[in-house]
């Protein structure tokens, strides 16, 4: 029993049967993988048993397929479309944490899990710290936490009652879980104008008609009141620290934040360092700037709008002067990236959740489509806000730089001006030598000044891979097509390594 409720088996084959899905895809993350063979037994009973209104099976009598997901392409936070779509799989059904983020093609029901948490020792130490601070409290969680939020209000409201005598000192205001059920989105370019769009999901109906302004993060959305802002809030992440935690420190970087650890049961107060994380991206940004060559990766392939985004990143790089290439290769790591030396940064398309890649181990920076228009778009300040969504940058449109281009740029990492490259250089070059600027381009080109050494290179000063490659001292191995005679062979040592045969003073070993 225990299992059927922490995977919610009853309500999974309402899902399927309410639809008359015949083709199931089971997607499970790593660390539930143990445990697939026992929910698709209980699934596939539970499908075959009679229904309350009699019905078996999946509604018209054909039988269920249900195929089990794991090892995905990206990260498992999100759908994974294109696995289901080699079973040609009619929903998906995903397991453990997700982002929530929107599917592109297929419907999805998403099982959250039930991680344990003490409620009345999470109580307890909410009430406590929240007496001490003087603000108002709003509680963001990790969805495996989502069954335990109304025990904890309720227990918050008892705890409160006995600290103050009167729940009137304290509010607590709790964020909600945007769906459960996830119908693919038509519309990926609609925003609210602040974090996060609810879309066209299929969530849950308790929100009312709240007036104010409305939020979203990681699968959860709340209202604040009208003249409230997230600032004026003491922010409590229930769950771990990670990605999604992560993903509210950058978003909420203004916010005073505090978390509870379930697994050890306290209050962790000190997060400086989540926060050294913000200097970090920004130190990124700047390396960015200086950059020439750029490499678009993509880490989705499910999440709705990737395309649109990864076309408005094309234009913001080519309208800086930059050269992209877009490189899909499934989850990023050093060994990959490092096949691609001639990029100067990498951008990652990817959900909010996985969008953060720890850089230190690459050769270059993995920075986020919000840090790329940061570094590209000329005259761009960074107020401090951070946006982790990528759909909410779809709505936003590049700022104009080609007016800028001949203005030089300080560069914080080089200390001193440097001028960007222009790719429309050559372009226009041979449009007007036949004009009145030929003689300029041809004194300029005499003018250079060039290395004495031609295959030598600076990195960071090639405008394309093509000329990164042809200033590369190897090239691979040279085939000499005009001599077709074979070179004489070499005898090469023999013996052992401990001692050559050709060695001197060999029987000393």
């Amino acid at each position: 029993m225990e299992l059927e409720s922490n995977y919610e088996i009853g309500l999974t084959a309402d899902f399927i049967r309410s639809r008359n899905f015949t083709r199931v895809a089971l997607q499970f993350p790593d660390e539930l993988l143990k445990d697939a063979t026992r929910v698709v037994k209980a699934l596939r009973d539970r499908l075959e048993s009679p229904s309350e209104s009699g019905s078996v099976g999946s509604g018209d009598g054909k039988e269920v397929g249900l195929f089990v997901m794991a090892d995905t392409t990206y990260g498992s936070c999100c759908v994974d479309e294109v696995g289901a779509s080699h079973i040609n799989a009619d929903c998906v059904v995903h397991y453990g944490h997700t982002c929530l983020s929107p599917t592109s093609n297929l419907p999805a029901f998403f099982v959250f899990g039930k991680a344990p948490i003490s409620i009345s020792n999470c109580a307890e130490n909410l009430s406590t710290y929240a007496l001490t601070q003087g603000k108002h409290i709003m509680v963001l969680f990790g969805v495996e936490y989502s069954h335990a939020i109304e025990m904890i209000k309720e227990a918050l409201m008892l705890e409160s009652s006995k600290l103050s005598g009167s729940t009137s000192n304290l509010e607590f205001h709790f964020a909600e879980v945007m769906c459960s059920v996830m119908n693919p989105s038509k519309d990926c370019t609609t925003s609210n104008g602040h974090l996060g769009s609810v879309g066209s999901f299929t969530a849950n109906e308790g929100f009312g008609k709240a007036t104010g302004t409305r939020y979203s993060i990681g699968g959860l959305v709340w209202n604040l009141p009208e003249g409230h802002r997230m600032e004026d809030y003491l922010l409590v992440w229930i769950g771990a620290d990670n990605s999604a935690f992560a993903n509210v420190v950058l978003t909420f970087n203004g916010c005073d934040i505090v978390r509870y650890d379930a697994v050890d049961n306290r209050l962790v107060t000190d997060l400086s360092q989540q926060r050294r994380i913000l200097k970090r991206r920004y130190y990124l940004v700047e390396k960015a700037k200086d950059s020439n060559i750029v490499g678009l990766l993509v880490g989705t392939l499910g999440v709705a709008g990737y395309l649109h985004m990864i076309r408005q990143m094309k234009e913001l790089i080519a309208a800086a002067g930059k050269k992209a290439y877009t490189l899909v290769m499934g989850r990023p790591n050093p060994a990959k990236l490092a096949n691609f030396p001639e990029c100067d940064v990498f951008i990652y398309v990817s959900c909010a959740q996985t969008a953060l890649l720890d850089s230190k181990e690459f050769l270059a920076p993995v920075i986020t489509p919000f840090e790329a228009m940061l570094a590209f778009n000329r005259g761009s300040q960074w107020t401090g806000a951070y946006v982790m969504e990528f759909r909410d940058l779809i709505s936003s449109s590049p700022v104009e730089v080609r007016n800028q281009s001949e203005e030089a740029r300080f560069s914080f990492l080089q200390g001193g001006y440097v001028e960007d490259f222009d790719l429309k250089e050559t372009e226009d070059a041979k449009e007007d030598e036949d004009g009145a600027l030929a003689l300029a381009y041809a004194t300029e080109k005499a003018l250079q000044v060039r290395d004495k050494h031609p295959n030598s290179l600076i990195k960071g000063t090639a405008k394309s891979g093509a000329e990164f490659f042809a200033a590369r001292s190897y090239h691979g191995l040279e085939m000499h097509s005009n001599d077709s005679s074979p070179e004489p062979y070499l005898i090469g040592r023999a013996g052992k390594a401990s001692g050559y045969e050709d060695e001197k003073g060999k029987e000393n070993f």
